[in-house]
């Protein structure tokens, strides 16, 4: 048995037409916001506010901790000119930008081809910074009958390349860490697996990458070397 453990964004789903880095669409959540919990907010206080949670983001600062979205949020809303609920702003805002998920098509089977062949599968995905682990797993709420176990940053408490969530994946499973084989897109999904000392696939969705990445997950299986 290996434990397949796949990353969602860029692996297994994407929010359609979403950049890498969402900073540029803060303003938007934070009118959302505003216009339901704090009507009296100015241009400078949504401004402000985006440039807190800014602050918090992963792309920019690095950070592997984890922190929980009513956190984050009371920091970017602390100085707005009336008291907010920081856990129903941060699920305000997430609806405000209007995120679109889509699975891709090759997911659902390639899960079921795995679990079919006596593997066990698990996503280990790190949240949009903020967004409540709730609405994330409403958004990838077809997958999850396919997955074994979801480990998600909020859920562990750290960020890939922190390799805590691999090691939590494996301990469930009573499994040894060469047992595991991680699937994602980007550089920290490789440095994750790196550290944790477990293997490693690349997918590329683009189908530009270099020689040895796939290009979709059809290739995972049926195949005999994997069992």
């Amino acid at each position: 048995m290996a434990v397949f453990v796949f990353d969602c964004g860029g692996t297994l789903m994407e929010y359609a037409g979403m950049p890498a880095a969402w900073s540029a669409l803060y303003p938007q959540g934070f009118r959302a916001v505003a216009d339901a919990l704090c009507t009296a907010c100015t241009a400078d206080d949504l401004a402000e506010a985006a440039a807190r949670l800014t602050a918090f983001n992963p792309r920019i600062t690095g950070r592997e901790i984890e922190y929980p979205p009513a956190e984050m949020f009371a920091v970017c809303l602390s100085h707005w000119p009336s008291p907010v609920d920081p856990q129903a702003a941060a699920e305000i805002f997430f609806r405000g930008l209007q995120l679109s998920p889509v699975l891709y098509p090759d997911s659902i089977p390639a899960l079921c081809r795995l679990q079919m062949h006596g593997h066990k599968t698990a996503v280990l995905t790190d949240l949009p910074s903020g967004m409540p682990d709730a609405l994330f797993r409403a958004d990838i709420a077809p997958l999850l009958p396919y997955i074994d176990l979801y480990v998600s940053s909020g859920t562990c408490g750290f960020r890939k390349p922190n390799p805590a969530g691999l090691r939590q994946i494996a301990a469930h499973f009573s499994a040894a860490m060469e047992a595991l084989v991680f699937i994602g897109d980007e550089d920290k999904d490789a440095a994750t697996a790196s550290r944790a000392g477990c293997g490693f696939l690349r997918i590329d969705r683009s189908g530009r990458g270099s020689a040895g990445c796939l290009h979709s997950l059809d290739a995972l299986c049926p195949a005999k070397s994997l069992g």
